[in-house]
């Protein structure tokens, strides 16, 4: 079961506005905020004002990997509701939730088995665990069986090279040993990709 949908890499208001249109919308919408590397990254002036299109019921998602005070405090005012962060640890984590009051995403990046359990350092302290391959801008994918024993109880997003044909599949291979009900974070690859 698939609990909702994130729509990430989304960087121009026209895409915005249809993917907020549309009869199903996702429950995130993700914009990447400071890792300049990637073809979706956003510059702060057009988040600005990505970030001020009505979303209805859509929660906006600032991506940030090992971000520093100064993108913090540029960010603080706009209309974001989490903060998803990649090479963040667990002290720095809260430290930003408490000062900036935004609710976290904490990314725990997958390659083998033992990176799994990483997400006990954070469970705490994230309002979402999200599940992502080592790959940033590539969306590598990773085994997903690895997550079968993670715990029922906190709240789960997966990515990693997911995409509209192997969500069917995705839902068949976890699950097996819990009821798993993980947001799915789907990638918006630009046009240009």
């Amino acid at each position: 079961m698939v609990k909702g949908i994130k729509i990430c890499g989304v960087s121009d208001k026209e895409t915005l506005e249809y993917i907020l249109n549309h009869s199903n919308p996702p429950k995130f919408i993700g914009f990447i905020t400071n890792y300049k590397k990637s073809k979706r990254y956003v510059k702060f002036d057009t988040l600005k004002k990505l970030t001020n299109t009505k979303r209805n019921n859509v929660s906006y998602v600032s991506v940030l990997v090992n971000p520093n005070d100064e993108i913090l405090d540029k960010l603080k005012n706009l209309k974001i509701d989490y903060y998803q962060l990649y090479d963040v640890g667990p002290e720095r984590t809260k430290f930003i939730k408490e000062k900036y009051n935004k609710k976290i995403i904490s990314s725990i990046l997958i390659q083998k088995k033992q990176d799994v359990e990483n997400y006990k350092f954070y469970q705490e302290i994230s309002d979402i665990i999200l599940f992502d391959g080592k790959g940033y801008e590539k969306s590598i994918g990773f085994n997903h069986n690895l997550l079968n024993h993670v715990s029922p109880n906190i709240t789960k997003m997966i990515a990693g090279n997911i995409n509209i044909d192997n969500i069917p599949d995705l839902k068949n291979k976890i699950g097996r040993a819990h009821v798993w009900t993980p947001v799915t974070d789907v990638s918006r690859m630009p046009s240009s990709a």
